[in-house]
């Protein structure tokens, strides 16, 4: 099958933890490669951000990225892409008419837009995955919420026009539902992880002293919730806490959020067992995560959340918030604990609790990387996704690509 990912902020080829970087970079990467493994034919069209982007790249995993020329050649905030998918779609357009793919897969709801505007002068089908919905993302942020104003509509524009939607978690299966997206036209397909880097055993980064360690991993913007893990480490003594994530250690100064959270140390009393470590270099990020006593994870909300399957991969007990993909992935009592969002106290208990109990770690360090071993490996997620694709494809198409 020759397949079209559209992804228009979030480029494989992206450094993760900045700003707009992170889940959906690993996810576009990480299928394209894992349908490329299974013979197909796969395109990722993104953003281009400067000019020094190459028009075209060719990945060692065997798949294409496309640097679209659409907006300035800068970086943009997600938010502000919105103007430039008329002549993101263009593009996507002339291309898919010189050579037309059996299918398109839209990364987040711009990419929709554009995805539906090209596919539709040159009868493709379009399968959307969204990432993030508008609708959550306002019930949680409120009046902090950038989007633009018309994304809800927008979104629902999207599910009803595109041939079928794939949900990343349960959770937003009844989200989309609830926004009147037909349940029939919805398949739920996870995030991956990759199970060569991410594995329990391994090189581990140094510990310094007797101290206990918790790691939490993600972009640095407030709704990831690092600041609910400061304040638990309140009531955890001989506990450190290790943050990854944002712009490279030596920039973290300038970033409002580190600044932020570690003024919010402070204010705390923990500010010596807090360390903002800032970006993680990818190779680097297990032998981090296999360093921990216990992996905690408190978004207010979160789409699906990579990290906690890749500490579960490791053979790390996870604390979660009890939110969006986190529901699905870490199994409460298992392969780690569930906690409230928003609570502190509710996450010091189960640290505590976990931190206290080395037979307990290990038991749900070896159920939550069988957990990843059996559900979440990249082909599976391929596999998972080919299905979707191959209902959402006219069936006479597929009998030509394998005629």
């Amino acid at each position: 099958m020759k397949i079209s990912m559209v992804s228009e902020h979030a480029s494989p080829l992206a450094a993760l933890g900045e700003a707009d970087g992170g889940g959906q970079n690993v996810h576009v990467a990480e299928l394209s490669a894992g349908l490329t493994r299974a013979g197909h034919e796969v395109t990722v069209y993104t953003r281009r951000e400067d000019d020094v982007q190459p028009d075209e790249v060719h990945m060692p995993a065997g798949y294409r990225v496309v640097h679209v020329p659409a907006g300035p050649r800068r970086h943009v905030p997600k938010d502000e892409l919105l103007p430039h998918m008329g002549q993101f779609a263009r593009f996507l357009e002339r291309e898919w008419r010189g050579s037309r793919p059996d299918l398109v897969h839209a990364h987040f709801w711009m990419s929709g837009v554009a995805s539906l505007l090209a596919a539709k002068e040159v009868n493709v089908p379009v399968v959307q995955t969204y990432h993030a919905l508008g609708v959550v993302k306002r019930r949680n942020q409120g009046p902090a919420d950038t989007s633009p104003a018309d994304r809800i509509h927008l979104e629902r524009l999207v599910g009803r026009n595109a041939a079928r939607v794939a949900a990343t978690c349960s959770d937003e299966v009844f989200e989309l539902v609830r926004m009147g997206l037909p349940r029939s036209r919805i398949s739920v397909v996870p995030c991956g992880v990759d199970l060569e880097r991410f594995t329990p055993h391994g090189e581990r980064a140094r510990r310094g002293g007797d101290r206990h360690r918790i790691v939490a991993v993600g972009r640095l913007v407030p709704r990831k919730g690092f600041d609910i893990a400061i304040a638990a480490l309140r009531h955890l003594p001989d506990t450190e806490l290790i943050i990854a994530g944002g712009p490279q250690e030596g920039r973290l100064a300038e970033d409002e959020e580190a600044l932020r959270l570690r003024r919010f140390a402070e204010q705390h009393g923990v500010a010596d067992r807090v360390r903002l470590v800032g970006q993680v270099a990818r190779p680097d990020m297990p032998a981090l995560l296999r360093s921990a006593d216990v992996v905690v994870t408190t978004p207010w909300y979160e789409p699906f959340g990579i990290v906690p399957l890749e500490a579960m991969a490791c053979g790390v007990p996870v604390v979660a918030a009890a939110v969006g993909g986190l529901i699905d992935t870490v199994v409460d009592g298992v392969t780690g604990i569930h906690v409230p969002p928003r609570q502190p106290d509710a996450v010091a208990t189960a640290v505590r609790k976990l931190l206290s109990d080395g037979a307990l770690r290990d038991a749900y360090g070896i159920a939550g990387a069988d957990r990843a071993r059996c559900r979440y490996s990249w082909d599976r997620i391929a596999t998972d996704t080919l299905r979707v694709y191959e209902r959402a494809v006219p069936s006479a198409a597929l009998g030509e690509e394998t005629g």
